[in-house]
């Protein structure tokens, strides 16, 4: 059987890129016909510019808590759109199924085969047509169960909907139905295994899963493997579908096909280079719910070259963190777009970061700046002024050589103590 889903995982680099980039600019006239939230945001942007990841960047980046403010405040009027306007298919046989996320945000779903475009991760984990898979993320509220079952069928497999919790009776479904694999978080299924083991059940038929929703460390990939289940994770999110997947070659994940993906630095929408770590910017090419530039607040980093398995596609670190680093100072909220306004200033600053010590209701914030620039007396008081003007707080500035703030995607360390 073939090592590859399709042969666009295989196909050169440039055609790929082409191919997205000739396909921007119909989605951004897209989402601005059919939605009414990005008609607004993309008021003055006309699509047929924009041809280019440098005219991408200049869009603004839509974030979670933008979804969120939209939709309740569009909630709050009897004839108001319950997905804030950013969704471009309404109730019927377009959209099957609404999913709610945290806050709540409700996410559509539309009615396209393997809508969340998760038949890929699943392949690449080593699952096939013909297989029954055990399916534990949950089928309520969230979307989760549904994203990894519409990608299962449409790869050809049968799922037993198992949903999470239910510990015995998922050991009894496993032993007696026999699943090739399982998909859900890796804690749940290490759950299930020792469970397994505390009522002397084996699960031989377990030899593979596809792993989700929370970190999964080398030691328990390991731990699985110890037991004869090979693991592989994915990286999704409930807005956009699948981002990326990880494949036998355990380097970094594999970005899916049909998404454009930019890392940025935190607090902005400026992509960073190559191998710096900062936040994901996805754009999709989902006609029913076409977000431009949504940020996922996920920390990561591009790995450099190609994936050992022959896939073409930009790898990425995988999941580094949380690009939300908003913390609060002297009873003021800081957060790091406001450090990116204050380097805006000062072009001798290369990076920055603002670092905060001592203890809570007595502490102190010093930024951290990356500069070449000589004569740095003046340019401390210009930048403490800047701070001041920005943040409505005091701030000490200390100023490092080019390269010495490590290289993980934050802009705001809470180094206090809470003890």
């Amino acid at each position: 059987m073939s090592e590859h889903y399709d042969a666009l995982e295989t196909r050169d680099s440039a055609a790929r890129e082409s191919a997205l980039l000739a396909a921007l600019p119909r989605q951004v006239a897209r989402a601005k016909n059919s939605s009414l939230a990005l008609a607004e945001i993309l008021q003055d942007v006309d699509p047929a510019l924009v041809t280019s990841r440098q005219a991408l960047a200049n869009l603004p980046v839509i974030r979670k808590h933008e979804l969120l403010e939209r939709q309740q405040a569009s909630r709050a009027s009897s004839a108001g759109d319950v997905f804030g306007g950013f969704s471009a298919i309404r109730y019927g046989e377009h959209m099957p199924r609404i999913f709610s996320s945290p806050g709540p945000i409700y996410e559509p779903e539309g009615a396209a085969k393997d809508y969340w475009r998760m038949a890929r991760a699943i392949y690449a984990a080593g699952f096939r047509s013909g297989e029954l898979i055990h399916n534990c993320f949950s089928y309520h509220f969230v979307p989760a169960g549904s994203m990894m079952e519409t990608g299962a069928h449409a790869l050809g497999c049968t799922v037993f909907a198992g949903g999470t919790g239910q510990t015995e009776q998922q050991v009894q479904a496993m032993a007696q139905l026999k699943p090739a694999g399982y998909i859900g978080t890796p804690s749940f299924l290490k759950i299930i295994l020792d469970k397994a083991s505390d009522m002397g059940v084996a699960l031989p038929s377990l030899k593979k899963a596809m792993f989700g929703g929370e970190a999964f460390p080398p030691s328990l990939r390991d731990w699985f493997a110890e037991r004869g289940i090979a693991g592989y994770q994915c990286y999704a999110t409930a807005d956009v579908g699948s981002i990326a997947y990880e494949t036998q070659a355990r380097e970094g994940l594999v970005l899916d096909e049909d998404v454009i993906v930019e890392i940025v630095r935190p607090g902005t929408g400026n992509p960073v280079a190559v191998g710096e770590v900062g936040e994901v910017v996805v754009t999709t090419l989902n006609p029913d719910y076409p977000l431009i530039r949504f940020g996922t607040g996920d920390l990561s980093a591009v790995l450099a070259g190609s994936c050992p398995t022959g896939r073409s596609n930009t790898r990425i670190k995988g999941w580094m963190g949380r690009a939300d680093q908003t913390t609060k100072i002297r009873g003021m909220f800081v957060h790091p777009g406001q450090v990116a306004d204050i380097v805006k200033r000062f072009p001798e600053v290369a990076r920055a970061r603002l670092v905060v010590t001592g203890e809570m209701a007595n502490d102190a914030m010093t930024l951290k700046v990356e500069t070449a620039c000589g004569g740095p007396d003046a340019l401390a008081a210009k930048i403490g002024e800047a701070i001041r003007d920005v943040t409505k707080l005091r701030g000490d500035v200390e100023f490092l050589l080019p390269g010495s703030l490590p290289n993980d995607g934050k802009v705001i360390e809470d180094a206090r103590s809470y003890s």
